[in-house]
């Protein structure tokens, strides 16, 4: 299994190489093609040697697909799948290349091209046959005419595949010893700038009457041969020698900047990119801090404000003398902690303006069981299973619940005062007493103990008379 992976890995990187190879490969060409706009250049011998490297890579071309097609027929024999994109197949099949390659001859024919690969190669020009006589990347036994065919003979299929990754290896390799040979009987490669991506800002997009508005244009892999040609809102701006240009002016009312960029491609061809950049001018007037819900602060709870200011964000500073608030832009959240009073302050271009406020607790809660009136049918409170502390008429989603009491029984079915106390918002330990109530009975609340958000309190109690 180790060797099956080694195998494996060994692949990927002569499949990497490959890549690599061909990507510079791929640059050579660039560089030939931008060759003929350069001055000084011989237009014939430039002819010659681009059509030597262009017969060096159909070849090798050739080649390479040759090897991709005995790559796929071992796999096959293998048991090949593909799925869900992946190819699977049987990696330690040791049968698969010795009938390919033996059996079926196509050790032989690998052999034969190898040797005539190598020899077309050498023939495209006589100074590239000098070049690399003895130096070509793709070697062949002249003697052995069995050799290439022994290499694959009981050769696990995973390894037989990667030894033919080493021939496209060598394939690419010689191609691109050829190709650069014949783009230096031209001239040195040259780096070619083919992407080109403008680049445009300005020094901001929220701003208010009169401020100063900077935008910043220009081409990203900036070359002096691509001679951008820059205009902002119409009007052509020169480039500076970072390759940029700049204007600025003043703003009064929200609006967009068109930019476009014009610039010369290697190929002496024009590019042009177009940009339209929008911005917004803000309306002046006074800071300004408005609650959302009531129109005081209240303990324990997050106190949403709009805050306005007659600049941008960035240019404004908010503060809270007790308590704290979020930051932000326009809406935020105060939060306090003890009654009394408090400021925001808004400072904005330098002058600050200061906002006034109360703080109060929150209002008690209303003890109810059952519908909260203080007559109720005795049917209805035998029923009843607990009791709550509510909120009425506040805008804050805000519960409180029941931590203690003292409960009273008088009236009828109680010739004496029965006392029993309550411990949270269940009634369940009253039940003995709450079944020996009938028409004429009061059950009255006492010292109601609740908790909230603001902590603990002591609120007003309730008498219930049953009929």
């Amino acid at each position: 299994a180790e060797v099956i992976e080694a195998f494996k890995t060994v692949d990927k990187s002569l499949m990497k190489s490959n890549t690599n190879l061909e990507a510079g490969n791929t640059g050579l060409f660039a560089s030939l093609a931008a060759k003929v706009n350069e001055a000084g250049v011989d237009k014939a011998k430039l002819a010659t040697w681009t059509a030597n490297a262009q017969t060096a890579k159909t070849l090798s071309d050739n080649f390479n697909t040759y090897l991709d097609g005995l790559k796929t027929q071992l796999k096959t024999m293998s048991g090949l799948k593909i799925e869900a994109g992946v190819e699977k197949f049987k990696d330690d099949d040791l049968n698969a290349s010795s009938n390919l390659m033996d059996n079926e001859k196509k050790g032989k024919e690998l052999d034969d091209k190898l040797k005539a690969y190598r020899t077309a190669m050498l023939a495209i020009d006589p100074a590239i046959a000098t070049e690399f006589a003895t130096t070509f990347p793709v070697e062949v036994d002249p003697k052995n005419e069995d050799a290439t065919t022994k290499s694959f003979r009981m050769m696990p299929t995973v390894a037989a595949v990667t030894l033919l990754s080493k021939y496209q290896n060598n394939i690419k390799n010689a191609e691109n010893q050829v190709v650069t040979f014949c783009h230096n009987q031209v001239g040195q490669v040259k780096f070619i700038y083919d992407q080109f991506k403008p680049i445009i800002g300005t020094s901001s997009t929220y701003l208010m009457p009169g401020e100063q508005m900077t935008v910043t244009a220009g081409i990203g892999s900036f070359s002096k041969s691509a001679a951008p040609v820059i205009t902002i809102n119409g009007v052509s701006q020169g480039a500076n020698a970072d390759g940029v240009a700049e204007r600025t002016f003043p703003v009064s009312g929200s609006g967009s900047i068109n930019v476009v960029v014009t610039y010369t491609k290697p190929d002496g061809t024009k590019g042009t990119e177009t940009k339209s950049i929008p911005y917004t001018v803000g309306i002046p007037g006074g800071a300004a801090v408005m609650l959302d819900k009531m129109n005081v602060f209240y303990i324990g709870v997050d106190n949403p404000v709009t805050i306005g200011s007659p600049t941008g964000w960035d240019k404004t500073q908010v503060s809270i003398t007790t308590g704290s608030i979020t930051s932000g832009t326009s809406k935020r959240m105060v939060r306090v902690t003890a009654p009394g009073n408090t400021t925001i302050n808004v400072t904005a271009n330098g002058a600050t303006t200061p906002f006034n406020f109360r703080i109060k607790r929150i209002p008690d809660p209303i003890f109810k069981v059952g519908d909260g009136k203080v007559r109720m049918p005795t049917v209805a409170f035998k029923g009843q299973q607990y009791c709550r502390a509510e909120l009425e008429n506040f805008d804050f989603d805000t519960k409180y619940s029941i931590v203690s009491a003292t409960v009273y029984f008088s009236g009828a079915n109680f010739p004496n005062v029965q006392t029993s106390s309550l411990n949270g918002n269940s009634l369940g330990g009253l039940a003995a007493f709450i079944q020996r109530c009938g028409p004429g009975s009061v059950v009255t609340f006492d010292n109601v103990k609740v908790t909230g958000p603001d902590g603990p309190r002591v609120i007003e109690g309730k008498s219930i008379a049953l009929y």
